[in-house]
């Protein structure tokens, strides 16, 4: 161990097994420590799906053991020398999906350079990840969590630690392209899911000042929640046969957080205007998308991807929250349940993030 009076300890997955409410609790060895890193003492972090995914290997075999979570917020305890972003012992502060990128920054990296970080080709996870120096990186599902400083982002005043804490991956999943995408008045956004991301893109949606804001679920059952979130009108695919063409080139952007490779794809897209963006966020684990290769000719449409966001980005989402009082809708749950926790949010409980606290 480092030289701190403090230990590590978090919710380790061992195996496939883990994601089946089978973590175990245990010690584990950070990373070993720069002059660059904080040690955070965590006292909140959110489940993610992608937790969920890593947990089980969806996604490709995991380096167990693991320790997930990459929504954690706490106090700083111990500041490198070098440390950057004014960050200091006491300070309040959050970690999201990304803890490290190019660890040598010299420029060449385009991405890091054009402060794309998220895009680098050497970006660290906040777990499941190695480091330059060779350490492993665990997650918030922990008493402590250690990352280098320039992902560390310092949590304004106005926002309660909880409120924070799926900001750091739900909510910057979502600000991020609905902010790169021209989301704004004048605009109609279509939010595909109403879940954990997507209740996100409903209320950054509306505080970036679109003009109508439309969700999108198979069933009718979450209609209530969306139009309290901010949604000006809600489509229920599963429910209604007429819907790709009673809403026909109505939106000018939809996020898409579904990750099933059986959505209508190719409906979605004919809810777009003439050069309308499709930007998908969820990743499928049962294979791929098929390409609208039609729609995307005839109506001069963009389809695209987005990955989290830039440690600068994040710091812009967070204040945009704390200026409009922006407050997500979670439930707090004890670290000590995390294996309930994860089991709860895979059968869709959740309304709409588990925060874990310790």
């Amino acid at each position: 161990m480092s030289s701190t009076d403090y230990k590590f300890e978090g919710w380790m997955g061992l195996g496939p097994e883990a994601g089946q409410g089978k973590m175990v609790w245990q010690e584990f060895e950070p990373k070993p420590w720069e002059e660059t890193d904080v040690d955070i003492k965590i006292s909140h972090c959110g489940i993610c799906g992608s937790d969920l995914h890593t947990l089980r290997s969806g996604w490709g075999p995991s380096n167990y053991p693991c320790c997930v979570g990459h929504e954690l917020v706490g106090t700083a305890v111990r500041v490198g020398s070098k440390a950057t972003g004014d960050i200091k012992v006491g300070d309040r502060v959050g970690v999201g999906a990304q803890s490290a990128a190019c660890q040598n920054f010299d420029g060449n990296c385009k991405a890091c350079a054009g402060g794309l970080e998220q895009h680098c080709t050497r970006m660290v996870g906040t777990y499941n990840g190695t480091y330059a120096n060779g350490g492993k990186s665990y997650g918030g599902y922990a008493t402590y969590n250690r990352a280098p400083s320039h992902f560390v982002i310092k949590i304004p005043d106005a926002i309660s630690s909880a409120d924070a804490a799926p900001m750091l991956c739900g909510g910057i999943t979502t600000y991020s392209p609905l902010r790169q995408n021209g989301c704004g008045p004048g605009k109609t956004v279509g939010i595909v899911g109403v879940g954990g991301l997507g209740h996100f893109g409903i209320l950054f949606a509306k505080a970036l000042g679109a003009d109508r804001v439309v969700a999108i679920s198979r069933k009718s059952d979450k209609k209530e929640d969306a139009l309290k979130l901010g949604a000006d009108d809600f489509i229920a695919t599963g429910e209604d046969e007429d819907w790709a063409t009673k809403h026909a080139a109505s939106l000018d952007l939809i996020i898409s957080t579904a990750s099933s490779s059986k959505m209508p794809i190719v409906q979605y897209c004919g809810l777009l205007r003439v050069r309308g963006t499709f930007i998908q966020l969820g990743a499928p684990e049962d294979g791929a998308l098929e390409i609208p290769a039609f729609a995307l000719i005839v109506k001069g449409m963009k389809l695209g991807g987005s990955l989290i966001g830039s440690p600068d980005e994040i710091r812009e989402m967070l204040a945009l929250a704390a200026e409009k009082g922006i407050k997500p809708w979670i439930q707090e749950r004890p670290m000590k349940d995390a294996n309930q926790a994860i089991l709860d949010m895979d059968k869709g409980d959740a309304r709409y993030r588990y925060v874990l606290t310790n």
